[in-house]
């Protein structure tokens, strides 16, 4: 057995789209085209609005906070079990007032729908 981390300590800030108290931990990448990493919005926290590479899920295992996309005018309430899902060149941003930590799995042709029920 190998043991990992992939707390805080060991992750890095995210800087660009003006983003604040943000930071991911890169945990793995397959040899098709999906990685997966850790993000941790702090206190006060925003990753800031920015086009999503490829399709994006977004799953909130710790805390709460808020999530937006392209059509969305105004921040959406998310919370631990839940996920946003953007899809490849959708613009979006993610914060929180107390922190949250997500997990985030980015590839093409992500299809979260054929597991996942849809929130009302």
């Amino acid at each position: 057995m190998k043991r990992f981390r992939f707390d805080r300590q060991v992750g890095h800030e995210i800087k660009q789209y003006e983003s604040i108290n943000a930071a991911i931990s890169r945990i793995v990448r397959t040899q098709g085209p999906v990685s997966i990493g850790c993000i941790r919005i702090g206190p006060k926290g925003v990753l800031g609005y920015h086009p999503a590479v490829v399709d994006q899920l977004f799953l909130v295992v710790e805390g709460e906070g808020w999530v937006r996309g392209k059509d969305d005018s105004e921040s959406v309430p998310i919370s631990a079990g839940q996920a946003a899902f953007w899809e490849a060149g959708e613009g979006h941003e993610s914060g929180s007032e107390e922190g949250m930590v997500a997990m985030v799995i980015e590839g093409e042709k992500l299809n979260p729908e054929s597991y996942m029920p849809l929130l009302g």
